[in-house]
């Protein structure tokens, strides 16, 4: 899976559309990043920009953007409605896929230190990157704000986490940035079968964290109660990181609670649906369906889809998109509208639609394409089909088995199943295209320079490396297809008997995988310089053909033997 950050830096000018422009141009140079949003306030003079890439593209770009933002905002001459303390105020790094908290946390903390050290600017670890309990909160290193900044700076106990220094020009001219990683948020709108903003609101303090003001005899019209100082008691709602509201929306003729889900690992959005969705039935109303504002991760919703399947007893050994559909209509997230997810899944978003790959051909253009007179795809990459086949017939039977009547009891032992033979057929999908890609490396060598002896020199070490690459795949291929046995084996034993055939010829399928890959890492391991690796991978090859030849005997022998029942 490829790795995915999103950033949101927050930049302190929202009124000069050439700045605004300026900076938005740094950070998507070179197009290595996607810039998916930019929001200016004119009010709050503050700029929102919102785009994602690798995470080494996201540092790239995150710099470019700061040190444009310091040329051109000066923040002496700087005023908004918004706490602010530096020209880029605040920039978090967020997982999107790929990549976790904590790797984020880790980056934004390299990310805090080259921004103080490569362009000056004073910098504030914040959220999962802070180096102490306190400064997790974004107010407490923003504590006095850009007029603060004199009284903080050079000081051991308030000023940055990197740069610190007494207050000087340059600083008094960018300010300090607040770096930090912090988990997706997610703003969503669920749909109440009502016209009463006032209902819509008790569902929201409900379900909020925050929760509602605890009154004098337990009465809503009772007198708030306030704590020795006099702060308001709270009674908390039933929703971890949560922030949520009741309205009216005009444009659709509804109420709805507007929530903003802050760590969507403590509450999931299917988990936010179903609390709102009890809280509204416990208040005589109906939640009737789910707006998303702005983009979610593809995870949200495969979560989402896979929840409401174990609630159906339904195996989530599908594809992506089919889970993906029943997340779609579990929580009607197309009641209002469609639900394009181009415009709502990041992932989606992102997507190089003009990329072509094998696997999304047809089957008669895989066939039509190999049949041709272009060398790829060759054995390799119909090695690694054939496996995903084999897998695919795996789940195929365990699936019918999970939706089988009169097996109701079973249906999480065959999605188990069903989950995993789904992954190793993407697995094995992925293997179609870079078996490809490696024949591609190889004849890429061939066009390297040789004129001279240091031309010579890189091109014979570009072809060893191409050519243990092209070893390295379909050995990949092999050891992946001869896990489809654990799934075909197990269908052929204990999936529905009605399709033991299909388990059969999955068993078939699998040994082809592997031994057609194997005839692959032979003849390019001869190739190989290193003697050593070569043997070792040929090795490897051998031991794991003489298994599937061992494990399809046995399990053609079960299938023949129900067959013949």
């Amino acid at each position: 899976m490829k790795q995915l950050i999103e950033c949101v830096p927050n930049f302190s000018e929202g009124r000069d559309k050439a700045k605004i422009q300026q900076i938005v141009d740094a950070i998507s140079l070179g197009g290595h990043v996607r810039v998916l949003d930019v929001d200016p306030g004119e009010a709050t003079n503050r700029t929102v920009v919102t785009f994602v890439g690798t995470p080494d593209e996201v540092v790239e770009a995150a710099l470019r953007g700061m040190k444009m933002a310091a040329q051109l905002i000066d923040m002496r001459a700087h005023h908004g409605a918004h706490p602010r303390m530096g020209a880029t105020d605040v920039l978090p790094l967020i997982p999107v896929s790929g990549i976790t908290l904590e790797e984020c946390a880790a980056l934004a903390r390299t990310l805090a230190q080259r921004a103080a050290d490569e362009l000056g600017i004073p910098t504030y670890c914040y959220e999962a990157s802070a180096f102490t309990p306190e400064r997790k909160n974004l107010a407490v290193c923003r504590q006095g704000e850009y007029e603060g900044l004199p009284e903080r700076m050079g000081s051991k106990e308030l000023g940055p986490d990197f740069g610190n220094r007494p207050f000087d020009e340059a600083v008094a001219a960018t300010g300090c940035t607040a770096v930090g990683a912090r988990d997706f948020l997610i703003a969503v709108n669920f749909n109440l079968n009502t016209t009463s903003t006032r209902r819509a609101n008790a569902i929201a303090f409900d379900v909020r964290e925050k929760g509602r003001p605890m009154r004098e005899g337990g009465k809503l019209t009772g007198k708030p109660l306030k704590d020795e100082n006099g702060n308001p008691l709270m009674i908390p709602g039933s929703l971890k990181a949560t922030k949520a509201i009741g309205w009216y929306i005009d444009e659709y003729g509804i109420a709805q609670v507007s929530m903003n889900i802050t760590d969507i690992n403590q509450t999931p959005l299917h988990v936010a649906f179903d609390e709102v969705c009890r809280a509204a039935a416990a208040r005589g109303l109906r939640v009737t369906g789910t707006e998303i504002v702005g983009l979610v991760p593809r995870r949200t919703l495969i979560e989402a889809g896979k929840h409401y399947l174990r609630l159906q007893q339904r195996s989530a050994g599908i594809t992506d998109d089919e889970i993906i559909h029943i997340a779609v209509k579990s929580m009607g997230l197309d009641e209002l509208k469609p639900f394009v997810r181009e415009e709502k899944v990041i992932e989606d978003m992102l997507a190089d639609k003009s990329a072509r790959r094998l696997i999304d051909l047809t089957a008669k253009g895989f066939v039509d394409l190999t049949a041709s007179e272009a060398p790829a795809p060759g054995g390799g990459s119909v090695s690694a089909y054939m496996g995903a086949l084999a897998a695919a017939l795996g789940t195929m039977v365990a699936n019918l088995s999970a939706h089988k009547a009169g097996w109701d009891d079973r249906w999480e032992e065959f999605s188990d199943w069903a989950v995993k033979g789904r992954r190793l057929a993407d697995s094995l999908l992925d293997l179609v295209d870079e078996d490809t890609e490696a024949f591609n490396r190889i004849m890429a060598v061939f066009s390297m320079p040789k004129s001279t002896p240091e031309e010579l020199k890189a091109r014979a070490e570009a072809l060893e490396a191409a050519t243990l690459y092209a070893t390295e795949v379909p050995l990949r291929t092999m050891k992946t297809a001869l896990e489809t046995f654990d799934v075909v084996e197990a269908m052929a034993q204990y999936g529905n008997p009605n399709s033991v055939t299909d388990a059969g010829v999955g068993a078939l399928a699998a040994r082809a995988a592997v031994l057609g890959a194997q005839l692959n890492v032979r003849i390019n391991a001869a190739g190989l310089k290193d003697r050593a690796a070569a043997d070792s991978l040929t090795a490897q090859a051998d031991r794991i053909a003489r298994k599937a030849s061992e494990r399809e005997a046995d399990i053609l022998k079960m299938v023949n033997a129900i067959i013949d029942k």
